[in-house]
Parts: C-alpha cells; sequence; structure tokens
C-alpha cells in the first residue's frame, strides 16, 4: 500500500479496446450464463479498461464527480481510495491509509470526499482537490454507505451491524445524531421531494423512513419477499424507491406515495449496489456474482433489457449521468491486475 498521503502517482493509460476486442469481449458477457434463464444478452458496450495500482483485494463503493469527471473507489483490502479521472481515462491518485475504506461519497457543491473507514469506525473527510484530511468523526458499528442530505448539510452514515445512522456535520464534521433502526441496517438515501432519509433496514425486513430535522423513524413498511434489502436507489420525480435484496436475488420496487410494494423483478446472485440513469430512465443492478441487470423503467414498472456476467468482482457500478456511462471496477481486469471497465449503453 502506497503511504505517500496526496501523492500523485504516474498514471497508467486506459487500455482503449479496439473494435475487435471490444466485440470479443461483449461476445464473451452475452454468453456467460445470466442469472435467469429468461434474461437476455448484456446491452453494455465496452469502452475501455483502466488499469488501476494495488492489489487483487476487494472494491467497494465508488462516486463521481460527473462535471469534473473524478471518479473515487474505495479499495476496501488496500485501506486507500483510488482517484481516477473519466475524462483522461487515467489514475490521478491513490488516497491511502483509510482503514477498510468502504463507502465513498464525493459532494461535488462543497469540493468534499466523505469515506467510511470501517476498520476504525470513522468517518474521513478529504478535499476534493488536494485529498488532504479536513476532518474525522466517529460512527457506530461497521460503518458502510453514505448519503447527503444538501438542505441540512449533513453526511449519514450506514453502520451495518450496528444497527443505526450516524449524522455528520458535513462542514464542521460534528456528530449531529445517531437513529437506532432496531437491526442491520442497509443503504441510506436522500429524498428531496418530500425531505425524508430511506433506509434498507435488512435486520428488520423493511424501508424506515426517517425525518432528517428530528432524527426520529415516521414510517415503516414491511418488505415481504425480500431477504437481505441491502442495495437502495431512488427516483424521486417518479416516488419510486428501488431495494436489492442480496439474500434471494431480488429487486423491489416501492411506490413512495403509496407506500406499498408495486413490483419484484429477479436480478443476478447478491445483488449490491445499484445505479439508476434519471435521464435514460435505466435501472443498473450491480452483483456479487459479477452479473450485472440493466433495467428499464416506464410508468412505474421495470422491464429488464438484459443480464450478464460482466467481470467477477464485478459488483459496484457507478453511473455518469452526462455520457450515461457506467463504471465497474474490478480486482483483475486484463492481465490480471486490478481494473476499471468503462461501459456504454446499447441503443
Amino acid at each position: 500500500m502506497n503511504t505517500r498521503t496526496g501523492d500523485r502517482h504516474s498514471p497508467r493509460p486506459a487500455r482503449l479496446l479496439p473494435a475487435l476486442v471490444m466485440a470479443s469481449i461483449l461476445v464473451g458477457a452475452c454468453s456467460s450464463a445470466p442469472s435467469s434463464p429468461d434474461s437476455s444478452p448484456l446491452p453494455l458496450h465496452p469502452v475501455a479498461e483502466i488499469a488501476l495500482p494495488g492489489d487483487n483485494s476487494r472494491f467497494d463503493y465508488a462516486s463521481l464527480d460527473p462535471d469534473r469527471g473524478l471518479l473515487f473507489i474505495a479499495h476496501l483490502g488496500a485501506d486507500e481510495v483510488i482517484e481516477v479521472d473519466t475524462h483522461t481515462q487515467q489514475v490521478v491518485r491513490t488516497i491511502p491509509n483509510l482503514s477498510q475504506a468502504h463507502g465513498v461519497l464525493v459532494v461535488p457543491e462543497l469540493r468534499r470526499v466523505y469515506v467510511t473507514a470501517t476498520g476504525d469506525n470513522r468517518l474521513v473527510i478529504l478535499d476534493e482537490d488536494t485529498a488532504a484530511v479536513l476532518g474525522q468523526a466517529p460512527t457506530g458499528d461497521y460503518p458502510d454507505g453514505i448519503a447527503y442530505d444538501p438542505k441540512r448539510g449533513t453526511v449519514w452514515t450506514t453502520n451495518e451491524s450496528g444497527g443505526t445512522e450516524t449524522v455528520i456535520d458535513a462542514v464542521t464534521a460534528q456528530v449531529r445524531g445517531t437513529v437506532n433502526l432496531g437491526g442491520d441496517v442497509g443503504n441510506v438515501a436522500y429524498d428531496p421531494i418530500a425531505d425524508q432519509m430511506l433506509v434498507a433496514v435488512q435486520g428488520k425486513g423493511d424501508l424506515a423512513a426517517i425525518d432528517p430535522q428530528t432524527l426520529t423513524v415516521t414510517r415503516r413498511l414491511p418488505l415481504p419477499g425480500c431477504r437481505g434489502g441491502h442495495g437502495l436507489a431512488l427516483d424521486p420525480p417518479a416516488r419510486l424507491a428501488f431495494v436489492a435484496c442480496e439474500d434471494n436475488a431480488t429487486l423491489l420496487t416501492v411506490d413512495l406515495d403509496s407506500w406499498q410494494v408495486t413490483g419484484t423483478t429477479g436480478v443476478g446472485k447478491h445483488p449490491d449496489v445499484l445505479a439508476y440513469d434519471q435521464g435514460a430512465q435505466r435501472l443498473y443492478v450491480a452483483s456479487e456474482s459479477g452479473t450485472v441487470t440493466v433495467l428499464d423503467h416506464q410508468g412505474g414498472h421495470l422491464t429488464e433489457l438484459g443480464a450478464g456476467h460482466l467481470a467477477d468482482g464485478a459488483h459496484v457500478v457507478v453511473l455518469d449521468p452526462n455520457t450515461h456511462h457506467t463504471y465497474y471496477p474490478i480486482p483483475a481486469g486484463e492481465g490480471g491486475h486490478p481494473a476499471l471497465l468503462e461501459q456504454t449503453p446499447s441503443p
């Protein structure tokens, strides 16, 4: 592990894939067995494979500043965050000494990056420009995903095994409060339409809504047919939430107005991270099995556009809303080295 904080590395160039190689990779992805016999070929085309530094240990969450093209990837197994310039397709730097870097979230308007250091049960605040540490705050046990509440300027950390949410001032790093959810917690997201935080509480099998002002749980929705609800994504204008159930390869659609489950969809084994493309109305579900499922949203209903094995370890997906490209960090790419796969959707 590199130990020089904020050091800029000599970037390793992206391996741009010629047309024939791209075609062969696409055929390979499509021929891999998807999670469901009814799945169709994965509707993605490879754009580039960007070599990443470090070892072949596990990657976790990633977060993109789309206008600047800066992608921050939590390399959990290497205790670091890798910063990639998606415009130049080159590594900018690695940011070390982040014990079990797990969740990561960049907030462009603040020029800050927030990282959950699970090994130390803390949140670390980084300067987006320099990678300097600006502040730290204690969290609950095993901090995982992160969400930002722009109205109150707070960062929420999901403390998975602690069963809590820690609410932290995004600028001062002061802890503002803790919300106890009564069981192992999945991901958290801010709903700007209803001004509420939504949390998948996998330990209780429900979706919880929290008032971010009073830090109280206002309602809970049981999620029948969902075992291990963890991944969470929202379509706020359409008043929908999507919950990935990691223990039974299922995705639930929740109507946030009627507060009811309105759809159930099969996805890849052990679904993890979700990414929703608001402009294209597409939902991407990345799974621990390496299967990616792409779904089209129309009128509150999801239709599978395709699914297939993208790569081993492709359980994290990040979307660029400007280009509609998706990015997948994987432990072993071409040549056996860690890599970032860039994909563009099929028309």
